[in-house]
């Protein structure tokens, strides 16, 4: 069920716009968190910025602002604007929305110094996630979508792993730490997996110039989940080297055949569609080179990152520059040209991060300044053409 069209307020003609309907302040937020948290990051990482980390490493600290920081305000604004579409109710806006984003804000800066303050960012942080739980649960129950409720448990296992996050490192359960940081990476992979399967083919459909109809399959669907399910648990809990071979193995041969049945020629004339593409044969990848790890002489570090920066990144990016221009009323078949070149850059940074360590690991450092240049990049030319659009009201002068 759709939104009906209303008339809009005087605020918003006036030019406030900004707490209108969820993505709009959590795709800002997290446009200028990605640039922020990464740069304290290579600041700790390559200048030895002076920062407290006393129960968890600096790295620990890194990869839990990227998922649960940067990329939990991405699947906020996304979920809050897709559920008051999926349901027809209102999810937060005005006050309320400034209140649960101003929770999540208040979260980032408390941690943005190391561990200090991590008592009170752990109850800023999982106030967050439980009002955001409810913000959605309540529109799927009253509307009896249970449909939805696949979604749903992935919210609610990404709100678990982040608790996990700070009993690990307020030293209430071993191995906390490790469990969220990759349980929570592994989530948000599946959670694109899930999303990306219902709205990608949709998007290349309905977005490319030729006519086209790609092709689906119920037992290939199941069969990706239940061997990501198998990857899922090995991976957390038993990490067995055996296990993870083979379920990598077959999921980078399933993905792989999903996203040869969803590839049309017209994709590539269409930012927003190639990144989407490019993003999920990047986290196909993740999953091959994860299994070669066990072959050769490979660091984690270079899948997880195939992950985060090709997948969570790339895929997050193609997703806010979609859903903005939609949502915003304005053409998503003819996006402003920097798009294209944001969406370039991450890619670039991924082949600096990933594709040169894996043939020269000599020159690492630099790599690694070249990538995060990039990241920088991408995001300073997302700002540049979003941050407008997502401040000011709808040019159809309708709510939104």
């Amino acid at each position: 069920m759709l939104i009906q069209p209303t008339r809009p307020s005087k605020q918003q003609v006036a030019g406030q716009a900004l707490f209108n309907l969820g993505f709009r302040p959590f795709f800002l937020g997290a446009g200028f968190f990605a640039l922020l948290s990464i740069s304290v990051w290579m600041a700790v990482y390559a200048l030895q910025l002076p920062l407290q980390f006393e129960s968890i490493s600096a790295m620990q600290w890194h990869a839990h602002e990227m998922i649960y920081g940067y990329g939990f305000a991405v699947i906020a604004g996304f979920l809050l604007t897709a559920v008051k579409n999926w349901t027809g109710l209102q999810t937060p806006h005005g006050i309320s929305l400034f209140g649960l984003f101003s929770i999540w804000a208040i979260a980032r800066l408390l941690l943005l110094g190391g561990t200090s303050y991590l008592l009170l960012a752990a109850v800023a942080d999982l106030l967050f996630g439980l009002l955001l739980m409810a913000a959605v649960t309540g529109p799927i129950i009253k509307t009896r979508q249970w449909k939805q409720m696949a979604v749903l448990s992935k919210l609610i296992i990404i709100v678990a792993g982040n608790s996990l996050f700070y009993l690990g490192a307020l030293g209430y359960v071993n191995d906390g730490v490790y469990l969220s940081i990759y349980g929570g990476l592994y989530i948000v992979i599946s959670l694109i997996l899930v999303l990306g399967r219902r709205v990608i083919p949709f998007f290349i459909e309905r977005g490319v110039s030729e006519k086209v109809t790609l092709r689906q399959y119920r037992w290939l669907d199941i069969s990706i989940l239940l061997f990501f399910l198998l990857f899922f648990v090995n991976e957390l809990f038993s990490r067995q080297a055996n296990i993870t071979v083979l379920a990598a193995t077959v999921l980078f041969l399933l993905n792989g055949f999903r996203l040869y049945n969803w590839h049309t020629p017209g994709i590539w004339k269409a930012p927003l569609l190639w990144g989407l593409y490019v993003s999920s044969w990047l986290i196909n990848a993740g999953f091959l080179l994860l299994a070669a790890e066990y072959w050769f002489e490979i660091s984690g570090l270079l899948a997880v990152h195939l992950f985060t920066i090709g997948g969570i990144g790339l895929m997050t990016m193609s997703m806010m520059a979609r859903v903005a221009l939609g949502h915003t009323g304005r053409n998503i078949r003819q996006p402003p040209a920097l798009v294209g070149y944001a969406l370039t850059a991450l890619v670039v940074s991924v082949l600096f991060r990933v594709g040169l360590p894996l043939i020269d690991m000599n020159h690492y450092p630099w790599w690694l300044a070249a990538s995060y240049l990039c990241w920088v990049v991408a995001f300073v030319l997302f700002l540049l053409v979003y941050a407008p659009i997502l401040v000011k009201p709808r040019p159809d002068g309708q709510i939104g």
